[in-house]
């Protein structure tokens, strides 16, 4: 229940708004409990056993700010802690746990609790601390993204995560009106073209980095939600598991089966590009406020054998 964010109303009998996500959770664990020899009713409620609606929000909102304000004073013991002894690995590792927590939070707080924008101020800070996703390198960043407006973009064929994500961000955030073409190598690209992720030419791999991150700091982009991206990207690409990003096996998955399923390149291209525009909104999305009616769910423990 602590999961799902619902609030214990009396004993046994808990609520969430009623939204049709909140039924669903609501209705799987009803199957859980079902079959573990439970019992278990789910309903849709105004009020729930004369409780106002103003009281169920209150509580749903305490119970998200001690989350928030648990997360962030560990975030605040993290800052004084963090010694330069500790590995870059060590401290990715830590920042990423973080911001799933503060996900976690985030996905249930249903009412825009007090503390969230504590916990994100914290977030960035500790995040500006560690090692980047995308490093910079010297006098490559600060590319005026104006010289690449209108331009034709080319990369290898068969698109996999990193021309997929790379292309994203080249409209995204570098060149809304990019058109996108294939060559099997940098010669036989057009002389006005511009190359990503080609062997030997335009946009590549840069030391430890993929053409993903590489965009990202040639152009300056460091937005929060795209360095997170990054961050599966290089793990994805490189296999070297340097951010131990969890999305990572299900979004390989993913653009193994757009592969399978996407003969043609620029169509498998577009697919993966509306995948990561996806990932994006996802990532970056505010928390919304649903309406504050209540969906009910009461359940009974299992009898004990006699």
């Amino acid at each position: 229940m602590q999961e799902l964010g619902a609030v214990a109303v009396k004993q046994a009998v808990y609520v969430l708004p009623d939204t049709a996500e909140s039924r669903e959770d609501f209705e799987w664990l009803k199957v859980e409990i079902e079959g573990s020899g439970g019992e278990a009713l789910v309903f849709s409620a105004d009020q729930v056993n004369a409780s106002a609606d103003a009281t169920l929000v209150e509580e749903f909102r305490r119970a998200r700010q001690l989350a928030y304000a648990e997360l962030a004073t560990e975030l605040q013991q993290a800052q004084r802690v963090r010694t330069s002894r500790q590995r870059p690995a060590g401290r990715r590792s830590d920042l990423s746990r973080y911001r799933q927590r503060f996900a976690a939070i985030e996905r249930v707080d249903f009412f825009s609790s007090a503390g969230r924008d504590r916990v994100v101020a914290l977030l960035a800070d500790l995040e500006a601390r560690s090692p980047s996703a995308v490093p910079q390198v010297e006098g490559a960043e600060g590319t005026d993204s104006r010289l690449y407006h209108g331009r034709f973009w080319v990369t290898r064929p068969r698109p996999g995560v990193d021309r997929m994500a790379s292309a994203w961000l080249i409209r995204r955030f570098i060149d809304p009106g990019a058109r996108f073409g294939f060559v099997t190598d940098a010669k036989a690209a057009p002389a006005d073209a511009v190359p990503f992720d080609v062997f030997g030419a335009g946009f590549g791999h840069e030391a430890d980095r993929c053409t993903f991150e590489t965009l990202q700091a040639r152009f300056d982009i460091h937005e929060p939600a795209v360095a997170r991206l990054g961050e599966i990207v290089h793990d994805l690409d490189l296999k070297d598991n340097r951010f131990g990003s969890p999305e990572a096996a299900t979004l390989g998955a993913a653009i193994d089966g757009l592969q399978l399923a996407c003969a043609d390149d620029a169509i498998l291209l577009e697919q993966g590009m509306t995948l990561f525009e996806a990932l994006y909104r996802s990532f970056a999305q505010a928390t919304r406020s649903p309406k504050p009616r209540a969906v009910a769910g009461r359940t009974r423990k299992p009898s004990r054998p006699k």
